[in-house]
């Protein structure tokens, strides 16, 4: 297969953000939002990236180089959003569509959603996960042989039946297709349903029509569903992301003595043996030599510590502390 066209879903106007910043541009451990699943597809193989964004809306402050954006005329749901990209598609051999805020999706899990499909005679795969409680998520309706026939909305009242919302694996919003039965499926399109929206997984009947199949690849990282809609989400994510961080820095050899206080960005480097002590945070383009001490209570911004240094209840912003250096108290 070759490298995928990316097309990320990043047009929503964040209205409850409650914000003057686009939704899409709030960091999450100081990178923007946007930024991470771009770079995860990016990690897993991806080729061409286009964000798809509201009329006027300008995303380069938080976009990685070489993205394109493609304009979504209105707010016309999931459908619309890759209907104004169906020129890119058709330029296209596989087509993978992201959302621009769930941040957690992860390169491992993109990669495997990729295989999954490569493997598959299907004309689109699905990534799902199962929740004990699915919520508003929308359901996957599957036929006896297995394959997706349809996605069910519960977004509102009257989308789904009492049967369709007991069904506990849902839609995690990723999707791979075959670029060309998809550009044909979006033509025909249909924003019958409660929202009076165009749904991209509406097209999953009419492959199956054409007689193409539609696969599932079941996900096993509940991070899949954690997108942001309003800054408590945002906050829920910011956390298990720094979590996952810190985790990352810890297996590879940093000591971290209390995690819970400790704040890393996610552009942060840190050589194996150094020590974080609590109340620290690292944030921008910092980085930290082996055998180095932060800590307790310093703040590190686009600042390097050498090798073996210490850096005490100290405040150093773009600074260079050389190896073998003695920071603080109170710098």
């Amino acid at each position: 297969m070759s490298s995928p066209l990316v097309l990320v879903m990043a047009a929503g106007k964040g209205t409850r953000m409650r914000s003057s910043l686009p939704k899409m541009l709030h960091p999450v451990c100081g990178r923007a939002m946007v930024a991470w699943p771009i770079l995860a597809a990016r990690e897993a193989g991806a080729g061409r990236v286009a964000a798809i964004v509201s009329p006027g809306m300008d995303l380069a402050a938080g976009l990685p180089e070489d993205v394109e954006t493609v304009e979504q005329p209105q707010s016309d749901g999931t459908g619309g959003a890759i209907r104004a990209a169906l020129s890119l598609v058709e330029q296209s051999e596989t087509v993978l569509v992201l959302s621009g805020d769930v941040p957690l999706l992860s390169a491992p899990t993109i990669a495997g959603l990729l295989e999954a499909h490569a493997a598959s005679p299907a004309a689109a795969t699905m990534l799902t996960i199962e929740l004990d409680d699915p919520g508003a998520y929308g359901r996957v309706v599957r036929a006896d042989s297995g394959e997706v026939e349809r996605v069910v909305e519960a977004k509102a009242a009257g989308d789904a039946d009492p049967e369709q919302l007991a069904i506990r694996e849902i839609n995690a919003g990723t999707y791979v297709f075959d670029a060309a039965p998809l550009a044909t499926a979006l033509a025909g399109l249909s924003n019958d349903n409660a929202q009076g929206e165009y749904y991209l997984p509406d097209v999953f009947p009419a492959l199956r029509e054409a007689g193409h199949s539609v696969a599932a690849h079941l996900a096993d990282d509940f991070a899949v569903t954690m997108g942001i809609n309003n800054r408590a989400d945002l906050a829920a994510v910011e956390a298990e992301t720094r979590r996952r961080l810190l985790e990352a820095h810890m297996l590879a050899g940093v000591t971290v003595v209390d995690p819970a206080s400790t704040w890393v960005d996610a552009g942060v480097e840190i050589a194996a043996d150094a020590r974080i002590e609590p109340g620290s945070s690292l944030r921008g383009e910092t980085s930290i030599g082996a055998h180095a001490v932060v800590g307790p209570l310093t703040t590190l911004i686009d600042s390097s510590v050498g090798v073996e240094s210490i850096v005490i209840h100290s405040y150093l912003v773009e600074c260079e502390v050389r190896d073998g250096c003695s920071v603080g108290p109170f710098a």
